[in-house]
């Protein structure tokens, strides 16, 4: 099937919507960006970023990856997370994963994928460090959410570990970074209490989000 005109077709129902209810939208969006928050969430089709925060195009940064992970190997993550702390002077960096997420569901019981193995080895390095947590649990899809809700965990604290964050901080830049899980099966966001404001709180609420579980 060469054609998407469906698609297309969409597109131009939503943007005249929009330029119905607000004549200056699209031009006013064009001459700046100016987010206060950027995401970094799941690559699942399930969940948009925007929508969930009821957030309009131009008011949320948005990087994705499979299962929301950040390494310091990933020069796609860094560079958004630059890019939004040092040019676009950014607020807020919001972690979020979701309950049942596949990546995660595959990391925790070995599934082979396919190339995204190699990436969803550092889902499974979550799990070997909180092995006991997650084996406590005897229900599987229970324990798909709690790895979930760990590997949000674990992400905000390599966030707060990059030099990015690190620097603005020590400049004096007012940044926060959030840990949250969306639910798939009621649409809202839970927060893992995670919220990090500066260097000196990164240890303590890592170890309060952890004892929270």
């Amino acid at each position: 099937m060469r054609s998407l005109s469906h698609l297309f077709a969409n597109n131009r129902a939503w943007s005249e919507r929009i330029r119905r209810s607000d004549p200056e939208f699209f031009p006013r969006l064009s001459r700046q960006q100016r987010p206060r928050y950027l995401w970094i969430g799941c690559a699942d089709s399930r969940v948009p970023a925007n929508d969930i925060v009821g957030l309009l195009p131009g008011e949320l940064f948005v990087h994705r990856n499979i299962a929301n992970v950040v390494v310091h190997s990933d020069l796609n993550c860094l560079s958004v997370i630059q890019f939004a702390v040092d040019v676009l002077q950014i607020e807020h960096i919001i972690v979020c994963g979701h309950y049942g997420c596949s990546g995660v569901n595959a990391a925790l019981q070995n599934q082979r994928v396919g190339l995204a193995d190699n990436w969803l080895g550092h889902v499974q390095d979550v799990h070997a460090k909180h092995d006991t947590r997650v084996a406590a649990i005897a229900d599987l899809p229970q324990r798909v959410d709690r790895l979930c809700e760990l590997n949000v965990i674990e992400q905000v604290a390599n966030v707060c570990q990059t030099t990015i964050v690190g620097d603005a901080w020590d400049r004096g830049q007012r940044l926060s970074v959030h840990g949250w899980v969306y639910g798939l099966r009621d649409g809202l966001v839970h927060d893992l209490q995670t919220t990090v404001t500066g260097r000196d709180e990164a240890t303590s609420r890592y170890e309060a989000a952890l004892a929270a579980l």
